[in-house]
């Protein structure tokens, strides 16, 4: 019970960390918020039963530690620049003080720490790791991201290594998180089309993140090669994972096209059409590896441990299933009708 309190005292103040980010009105009140954020997200991570927390959650306050000492020196160096020059342009700035926040994020290629880190946690972490976690630094990035050569690098690179890292990894914990660096590239380009977008993306992302976790969570496999192990005797579960996947991967007409497809239709408004199509060429073999999943459990022969009886968050998952398969055909619906 004291473990659970403590948990949930953790939690609360990781969310309200995030709520100071997103209502500050000045760069050292944000700073405060993310360190508020990193100290509470730190005892969430660290587990007896696990001896892989420890490492993971070391390596990751050593990152982001670095990372929030070197955004607090920017700012203040900035801060002094403005106040010697007040007509000095701050575009060279923008882009160092982008940096920091960039790391937090764990988008390529400042992304080493981001596999090792997610390798090492629990798969309750690694939701919060890929999801909430990218709300604050994402929040901060937005005030000062525009359309530059940085800007286009970093979501070209994002976009490159997410898809090709992923091609040769056995680990799933691995698999999500390139997915993840993958989708960041995307949300990274959402953020140049304004607030709406990147929002509209992160939220929709970590819906269908969450349902792939939850019906991966009760067998607890970690790798390709296990997930022939996934409860037989309901293959209603196995069918939800992987059209959960292919929804993650942006196949329509599921869910996880619909955010991506406003993202092309928009790049392509904003005459970007070399960007949008690298994205589009690099999702494809995104869903390659997604589709390597599918093919050890469904293709292969398999066998029903006795082991494996859990039936955990089956109507949950069951509900999200619903959400990120019929969720394109529902928005267009209700589009059509409006």
């Amino acid at each position: 019970m004291s473990n659970n309190s403590t948990k949930i005292l953790f939690l609360m103040t990781m969310i309200s960390g995030i709520l100071i980010v997103i209502s500050s009105n000045s760069w050292l009140s944000a700073w405060m918020g993310l360190e508020i954020n990193l100290l509470s997200f730190i005892p969430i991570m660290s587990s007896h039963d696990n001896i892989y927390t420890s490492e993971s959650s070391l390596k990751y306050f050593i990152i982001q530690a670095l990372a929030s000492t070197t955004l607090l020196f920017l700012v203040l160096l900035s801060m002094t620049t403005e106040m010697l020059n007040p007509l000095y342009t701050s575009t060279l700035t923008s882009s160092a003080i982008l940096t920091p926040l960039l790391l937090k994020t764990g988008a390529a290629p400042l992304h080493w720490w981001f596999p090792s880190v997610m390798e090492g946690l629990s798969w309750q972490n690694c939701i919060i790791l890929m999801t909430i976690q990218k709300l604050s630094p994402m929040t901060l990035i937005s005030y000062l991201w525009t359309t530059s050569t940085f800007s286009i690098i970093i979501i070209i690179t994002s976009i490159t290594i997410g898809s090709i890292s992923g091609l040769n990894q056995t680990s799933i914990r691995k698999i999500m998180t390139y997915s993840s660096i993958n989708h960041m590239g995307w949300m990274l380009t959402a953020m140049l089309l304004g607030d709406n977008y990147w929002l509209m993306y992160l939220l929709i992302y970590s819906m269908m993140t969450l349902t792939v976790i939850m019906v991966i969570y009760p067998s607890q496999i970690s790798f390709i090669n296990q997930t022939f192990l996934l409860d037989n005797k309901n293959p209603i579960m196995k069918f939800l994972l992987f059209t959960s996947l292919l929804s993650l991967g942006g196949l329509p007409p599921f869910t996880g096209f619909f955010p991506k497809w406003v993202i092309i239709q928009n790049t392509l408004d904003n005459k970007m059409i070399i960007l949008i199509t690298m994205m589009v060429m690099m999702s494809l073999i995104t869903l390659y590896y997604y589709l390597q999943l599918s093919y050890s459990a469904f293709l292969m022969n398999y066998s029903n441990p006795s082991w494996n009886i859990q039936k955990m968050y089956k109507n949950t998952s069951a509900i999200l299933f619903t959400t990120t398969t019929m969720g394109l055909i529902l928005s267009t619906t209700i589009s059509y009708i409006y």
